[in-house]
């Protein structure tokens, strides 16, 4: 988070929610984004940051079409 916070890339263009959650070094993230190229677009300025950092991820992302959003 440090360095996209540097690198002016956080909080992007498209992103409307962000959770991330879990315990020494099995972390999860969800994420809601107001289209999937800008997903993608984030995706391909985040994907160096990681690998710099050492970070790998356990698969690829899974994308899941949300129908409603309620928020009390």
């Amino acid at each position: 988070m440090r360095k996209l916070d540097k690198s002016g890339d956080w909080l992007p263009d498209g992103l409307e929610y962000h959770v991330a959650f879990g315990t020494n070094g099995n972390v999860r993230v969800s994420e809601i984004w107001d289209s999937k190229e800008q997903f993608d677009a984030f995706g391909k300025r985040l994907m160096p940051l990681l690998e710099e950092s050492g970070i790998e991820l356990s698969g690829p992302p899974e994308l899941i079409e949300i129908h409603n959003i309620e928020k009390r």
